[in-house]
């Protein structure tokens, strides 16, 4: 969709220098039913004790196969973009796709487009349809070249694919880049980066549902971040079981002759079987390239889900109705701060605001009475998963929470997708506190007014066959649009300053420490002229006290550097089980991207895990996966700022050649002048940074002074 895309908040300086019919039940609680071959049926029910309208959507009185028994079609909606014009991994997919044992009964149907160029012979300039089975991939239609991060464009492909190739299993998959709930996924680099959002997918979804007389067997999506509970729940009306990813995928991404190859040879398989093997080959894939560390896959049962977004419901109106002041909030905020998160959300590699759907409900475990059935009821959607060490604790849906919020359009599309009015209104309220730096007396009853939890086609425009979604009134959410990061309003009962034995410490008053998550330190280099501050990156060497408010320096005078002794800017991604995953912006033979590396605290080892480029303008989230090979050229890229006139802007270091081994260590800062100031990081996102002071370290020395 055009002109709807939400730029990634605080992405790296370098990176960015009509009424459709219900059944006439669907308003009543109905119990599961069962369709012929044992496969399930989506549910459609309401809230134990709110209306019974909560959970509408669409339902087929009868559902049939439309192909004979055994017979499969998988359609693959490829949008190539960079993976493809600058990896060829579109290309590879497709190969993939032919070396299968698809056969007469196992077909891909595929559509491509979206990259500015192909090492195949699809033509990038115009909207390509192919065949793939039997070893062979032929061009069964060529029209003229489409955007495809616009629905009509998904709805096109589909009500022509299920037309002419229709089968008694069919099977959907995303192929592209992919951004979580608010962006959505397939980012066309033919149309400035134009993607599919959630509701999009909806509604082009409903454009073939009367052509189809039961749902997709799966839908999958080939692409990074999108095992969001908010696309289940839109899935949950169009196919029966969900494959899909919480974390970025690794670049190799799924592997289409394994799944080729075992539809051939398990042609009466259910959706979850086939996605328990896509988990399981993918898996495979991730060790074979020793990046299973960061792999993520699950597959969901989507005839679960309304029972759990009932389920939610309540556990959000628990919270919702706590949170009346910052102080009501505090220990929910933190544990949500230490809950698995997904895409980075850091300064670094930019916000997807995505963070594990366990670890939000468990932050309020001790809050809310009805958080261990919305637990149980997620485990039961949740029906198999692969997780790699990075992510242990992921459940395998994420859920949207303004970690930092970018706007009053990312709250617009959110207030679509969302499952709950509570939680709906609990993330106006984090984001109003974002721009207001409280939220005592935020009233935002007509936002919950005013929310539908309606899963049917009641927010589409219907023309020419087709249903098409387009972002609503932003009006409710004005103030994000005047937030300004870095405002918040902090107050000490003792100011920042050093004590009696030189060290930097403060207090913060019982309002303001009630506001703070958590505090970490920035560390700066000074130039050789003192009038700029080069950042080095956030350091958590900082003693804290969250019940006296009392915080003081623990910096240890360390820091990440190359072989040549460049520091590296390091900004934390993850704490891991031992060891931290760190982001280091770069540039990689002359290109902006990122560094990632772990730390193994108790033994201080280092060793680089790959190369990332973050989260762009557009929303979209690279894949990971691309190593350092021998003889690249690393060049360390830092945030700097003129203390002359507050102006920002990047600096680069020196050229460093890879030498195909570790080259990271951790080491004593050099002899010179550095500055280092709190990052005071409050529940609402935001953020506080108090005024910096010298240090100068001379020899063992590290002697630090005011800043006049």
């Amino acid at each position: 969709m055009k002109a709807k895309k939400i730029a990634a908040l605080m992405t790296a300086l370098t990176m960015a220098v009509s009424t459709g019919c219900l059944d006439e039940d669907s308003s009543k609680d109905q119990k599961d039913s069962s369709s012929k071959n044992g496969k399930s049926q989506v549910s459609h029910s309401g809230s134990d004790d709110r209306p019974a309208e909560l959970i509408m959507r669409k339902k087929r009185a009868e559902e049939k196969p439309m192909g004979e028994e055994g017979t499969w079609t998988v359609f693959v909606y490829m949008c190539g973009s960079d993976l493809e014009s600058e990896d060829g991994a579109g290309t590879n997919d497709l190969e993939e796709m032919m070396d299968s044992a698809a056969n007469e009964n196992v077909r891909f149907v595929v559509q491509t487009g979206g990259a500015e160029e192909w090492d195949c012979e699809v033509d990038p300039d115009a909207c390509e349809r192919y065949v793939v089975q039997n070893g062979t991939a032929d061009l069964v239609y060529s029209g003229d070249e489409t955007d495809m991060g616009e629905g009509e464009s998904l709805a096109d492909f589909l009500k022509w694919g299920i037309a002419e190739y229709p089968a008694a299993n069919m099977g959907l998959v995303f192929w592209d880049h992919g951004s979580g709930s608010i962006n959505g996924v397939c980012f066309d680099e033919n149309h400035d980066e134009s993607s599919l959002l959630l509701k999009e997918i909806d509604a082009a979804l409903y454009s073939v549902y009367d052509d189809m007389t039961e749902p997709f067997e799966f839908v999958g999506f080939d692409a990074c971040l999108m095992a969001t509970a908010e696309t289940a729940a839109i899935m949950a009306t169009h196919a029966r079981y969900m494959v899909a990813s919480e974390e970025s995928e690794p670049g190799n991404g799924w592997n289409y002759e394994k799944i080729g190859s075992y539809l051939a040879k398990n042609q009466s398989c259910t959706g979850e079987e086939i996605g328990k093997y896509i988990c399981d080959s993918f898996y495979k894939e991730c060790e074979k390239l020793d990046m299973e560390n960061e792999a993520t896959l699950s597959v969901t049962d989507l005839s679960k889900m309304d029972a759990f977004i009932k389920a939610f419901d309540l556990y959000s109106k628990d919270i919702y109705e706590l949170v009346e002041s910052s102080s009501d909030y505090t220990a929910i905020a933190r544990a949500v701060s230490d809950a698995d998160n997904f895409g980075g959300n850091n300064k670094a590699s930019g916000y997807t605001n995505m963070v594990d759907a366990k670890g939000l409900i468990e932050a309020g475990m001790d809050s809310s009475d009805n958080a261990k059935a919305a637990a149980d009821a997620l485990a039961e959607a949740v029906v198999y998963m692969k997780n790699g060490s990075d992510h242990p604790d992921a459940c395998g849906l994420s859920m949207y929470y303004p970690l930092r919020v970018s706007g009053s359009q990312e709250l617009g599309i959110f207030k679509d997708v969302a499952l709950s009015p509570y939680y709906l209104g609990l993330v106006g309220k984090i984001a109003y506190g974002a721009a207001n730096n409280d939220i005592s007396g935020y009233d935002n009853s007509d936002i919950l007014g005013s929310f539908s939890n309606n899963w049917s086609t009641d927010r589409y425009t219907f023309e020419n066959g087709v249903y098409t979604y387009s972002v609503g009134d932003l009006s409710d959410w004005d103030f994000a649009d005047s937030y300004t990061p870095g405002s918040s309003s902090i107050e000490f009962s003792k100011e920042p300053d050093f004590d009696s034995d030189g060290i930097y410490c403060f207090t913060l008053t019982d309002g303001s420490l009630d506001k703070t998550d958590y505090v970490e330190a920035a560390v700066y280099l000074l130039d050789d002229e003192d009038s700029d501050m080069i950042e080095l990156g956030y350091s958590g060497d900082v003693y804290c006290d969250y019940e006296t408010g009392e915080f003081s320096d623990g910096f240890d005078g360390c820091w990440f550097a190359l072989d040549d002794g460049q520091y590296l800017a390091a900004y934390l991604q993850e704490n891991c089980d031992g060891y931290d995953i760190y982001y280091s912006p770069i540039l990689l033979n002359g290109d902006d991207t990122y560094l990632r590396f772990a730390y193994y605290y108790d033994k201080g080892d280092i060793s680089i895990i790959d190369v990332w480029d973050g989260i762009d303008v557009s929303g979209s989230a690279a894949r990971t996966g691309k190593e350092l090979k021998k003889g690249d050229k690393i060049t360390p890229v830092y945030y700097a700022y003129s203390l002359e006139d507050d102006e920002e802007y990047s600096f680069e270091g020196d050229e460093f050649k890879y030498k195909g081994k570790n080259c990271i260590g951790f080491i004593d800062l050099l002899d010179g002048e550095y500055m280092y100031s709190f990052i005071i990081n409050d529940i609402y996102g935001d953020y506080y940074e108090t005024d910096a002071v010298i240090f100068t370290v001379d020899g063992e020395d590290v002697l630090y002074e005011k800043l006049d």
